[in-house]
């Protein structure tokens, strides 16, 4: 009898000493968030914020010395906390899934603990108190279900209709003798054709159809990253297609020519550029193919390859051969360093092709951000295309001059310089450059009054000239990084009185102006609306700046609601942050005493991908970015102790978001925290971070808008989810639209390659891509098969897997 009473009570003993355990860890994580959440509710209601994270700490604190003391009170007292903030939650975002998942998920798994550590206080607790935790339990899976099917629930980005124009007077139609012929069966030169539609005519592969897409072929560069170059490489190359013959280029301009219709290669050409060239990233984002006027079909390089180097040559190969063109320039060889003055590898390099209009190969020069007021010229040149020399250099600090400077002068340092590509209407004898910003991008008291006139402006060039036509600015003083880093669009654009020879402007700050390609004036209303003020340089600062009556892209101002993370700890403290900071809206100036919100951020709205124009239907095709970025000015002093250095100084060529920009010369560095992410590498705003909108070209009006890219290949800390979720990721890289009534897209940094439906924006096929698809995709025919082409090399910025493979699709056979 002893021994049976014994074991009796030896057998709870051991069962609840686990159970007591476990609720002793609760208590103690409880105890531990509670003091967290509630000391940091403190502070945020301190700075203005919300008064929900102080009484729920205090909440939770509670409950877990309940919980500790052996009190089953604590239980019931987390399951009110946890259905309090549940209300909250719905109080607060609705039921919005992504907004929902920081605010309930964490607190939510919590619970699914506190329920567990229940068999810990049965013994003191009534039969009343067990049935109820029965019930709660059996109910759980239920809740979490219920909670877990919220996020996916996503809130669409809503636009405001844009009005047709209204004014009075509009620009005379285009005569039949101006029309611009667009891309056939081949793709000739980046962007389709010098336009910069991104649109074929080609309709082989449809919505239809397109499920049968497969790969056809690929090759590899070989340009690969070593250690030194291994946060480095962001290649963003558009091959062309020419006569059955494709041409790309790799991270560090190695240019392959291959056949068109099995990948096989025909040759290549190595400029061996050094690994110290490479400047924020190793790009080549396209080359450009001419035919000689005049030139014998057999003749050497009759037709030729023209393109840019990261060490700031401009070179031409024969299409046919790969071999240096010995008529052009030195041997093949332009340098592109000539007139600028004191540089070092990697301050002065070409990542985008050069633009050939009328014989002119036009080429700018990416000027590395924010290293020092005294950098190399953003000096944009033509060149003749047949014999590499000079034809004329527009150097806005010396309108004077279109040829090179004087011996032992130099082009007018600093000013603002197109990096991206530029487009061109041969009939016009125009090219258009989309221009960035003067050498320091966040302090501006030092520019020239016409680095003030162009900057972030696009500019008309009389390609037979070399002077201005006209310009538009699309920020006043920008102070923001807001350059144009889109190709512009040329379009017949429809409009009442006829068609209208029109350029579409795409900008970072998401504004979509719609110009007469003419004369710059705008065919849409262009409101200058009133900007915040204040920061370092109120007397310089514009005090309003251009909105588009026609589309914009940028979404409502940032809110404390907005803020994310991973668990309500993320959110609380990006909450803080949020009050910590400057923020009045878009505009918000550079501050020096406390951190301030760039809203949206420098990577866009629209950045170097594009915009696409489905010219026959009438329809703009828009991928763009969504999120802030979370800088501050430096004082030099502080910034000098912090190693902030040009590259001429001996800086390290780091990535912006690892450092910032040190801006020598100024009286501040900028730190720049692009994205504004936490330590998780997860960002403090919510998703979408990435759409893809469709809008009505005569119109404005917005047909539909998606969030662009999926959860798999992102997660807290860099680690995949793996979850096939729409999340609407970061995105670069730019559309490509087809008459078959598809938008082929990457972008995205999920690695993959995406056929969406024009009419509806979903996503009727998707192939998964070996890297990084931040770059744009193009299409030609060839042997009456068309093949989609895809060169996905990864992206450093983006974080995603570097690689070297062209690939290409088409319909399977049969």
């Amino acid at each position: 009898m002893t021994n049976i009473a014994a074991d009796t009570a030896h057998r709870p003993v051991r069962h609840r000493g686990v159970a007591f355990w476990w609720s002793v860890l609760v208590g103690i994580l409880l105890v531990i968030l509670g003091l967290l959440i509630g000391g940091g509710g403190a502070w945020l209601i301190a700075l203005g914020g919300s008064w929900y994270y102080l009484p729920a700490g205090i909440a939770l604190l509670v409950a877990g010395i309940l919980m500790l003391a052996g009190n089953p009170a604590g239980i019931w007292l987390y399951l009110l906390t946890w259905l309090a903030t549940l209300a909250w939650a719905c109080w607060e975002v609705g039921l919005d899934g992504w907004a929902l998942m920081p605010r309930v998920l964490a607190p939510t798994i919590i619970l699914v603990f506190v329920l567990l550590a229940m068999p810990a206080f049965r013994n003191g607790a009534g039969r009343g108190s067990r049935n109820a935790a029965y019930v709660t339990g059996l109910l759980l899976p239920v809740i979490a279900a219920a909670t877990f099917g919220l996020f996916h629930i996503s809130a669409l980005a809503q636009s405001q209709p844009a009005q047709p124009p209204t004014t009075s007077t509009p620009p005379a139609p285009v005569s039949k003798d101006t029309a611009i012929h667009q891309p056939g069966n081949d793709w000739p030169v980046y962007g389709g054709s010098e336009l910069g539609t991104r649109y074929s005519p080609l309709n082989q592969i449809t919505a239809a159809n397109v499920s049968k897409l497969t790969r056809a072929w690929s090759f590899h560069t070989g340009d690969m990253p070593n250690g030194a170059t291994k946060d480095l490489y962001s290649p963003e190359n558009t091959p062309l297609e020419v006569g059955g013959h494709l041409y790309a280029c790799s991270a560090k301009d190695i240019i392959v020519s291959a056949d068109a219709r099995n990948g096989k290669e025909e040759w290549r050409y190595d400029p061996k550029v050094s690994d110290n060239a490479i400047p924020y990233g190793a790009s080549c984002r396209g080359v450009a193919y001419f035919s000689v006027p005049g030139a014998k079909a057999d003749q050497a390089c009759a037709t030729r390859i023209i393109f840019g180097t990261l060490d700031a040559r401009l070179i031409a190969i024969d299409a046919k051969t790969g071999k240096p063109c010995s008529d052009f320039g030195q041997q093949g060889s332009v340098d592109l360093n000539q007139g600028i003055g004191e540089t070092v590898p990697g301050w002065y390099s070409v990542t985008a092709p050069p633009t050939i209009v009328r014989g002119i190969a036009v080429v700018g020069a990416q000027v590395k951000d924010g290293q020092a007021e005294n950098a190399p010229s953003g000096v944009v040149r033509g060149y003749d295309a047949t014999t590499g020399k000079l034809a004329w250099a527009w150097d806005m600090g010396h309108p004077d001059r279109t040829g090179a400077p004087p011996q032992g002068d130099t082009y007018t340092r600093g000013t603002p310089n197109m990096w991206t590509v530029a487009a061109a209407d041969p009939q016009l004898g125009y090219v258009y450059l989309p221009l960035g910003n003067a050498a320091v991008d966040y302090y501006g008291v030092d520019r020239k009054d016409f680095e003030n006139q162009f900057n972030s402006s696009i500019v008309a060039i009389d390609v037979t000239t070399g002077k201005p036509v006209w310009h538009f600015q699309t920020v006043h003083h920008d102070l923001w990084d807001y350059d144009l880093g889109s190709q512009p669009t040329l379009v017949d654009f429809p409009a009442v009185t006829g068609k209208l020879a029109a350029i579409i402007v795409p900008s970072k700050q998401g504004q979509i102006y719609i110009l007469d390609r003419k004369t710059g004036k705008p065919l849409f209303p262009v409101e200058e609306r009133k900007v915040p003020s204040g920061g370092v340089e109120p007397d310089k600062l514009s005090k309003t700046q251009p909105y588009s009556g026609y589309a914009h892209l940028d979404q409502p101002p940032l809110t404390e609601k907005d803020m994310w993370g991973m668990s309500p700890l993320d959110q609380l403290y990006c909450r803080i942050q949020f009050h910590r900071a400057f923020y009045q809206g878009e505009y918000t100036p550079p501050t020096v005493d406390r951190p301030f919100i760039e809203y949206p951020g420098y990577n866009g709205g629209s950045d170097w991908g594009s915009v696409a124009v489905d010219t026959d239907s009438g329809l703009l095709v828009a991928n763009y970015n969504d999120m802030p970025n979370y800088d501050q000015l430096i004082p030099r002093e502080k910034a000098d102790q912090m190693g902030f250095k040009p590259i001429d100084k001996g800086g390290s060529p780091k990535k912006v978001k690892d450092i910032g920009d040190p801006q020598a010369g100024s009286p501040y560095a900028i730190a720049v925290n692009a994205g504004w992410r936490l330590s998780t590498g997860l960002l403090c705003s919510k998703p979408p971070y990435g759409h893809i909108r469709a809008i009505d070209l005569k119109t404005g009006r917005t047909l539909w808008d998606e969030p662009l890219g999926s959860a798999n290949n992102n997660g807290p800390f860099g680690i995949p989810s793996m979850l096939p979720l729409t999340i609407g990721t970061p995105n670069n890289g730019g559309p490509l639209v087809t008459a078959g009534g598809l938008i082929f897209i990457a972008a995205s940094t999920d690695n993959k390659l995406r056929a969406i439906d024009i009419k509806t924006g979903k996503t009727v096929w998707q192939a998964d891509l070996p890297a990084g698809g931040q770059t744009t995709p193009m299409t030609y025919e060839v042997d009456g098969k068309q093949y989609i082409v895809i060169a996905p090399g990864g992206h450093h910025f983006m974080e995603t897997k570097v690689g070297d493979e062209v690939i290409a699709y088409a319909l399977a056979s049969g």
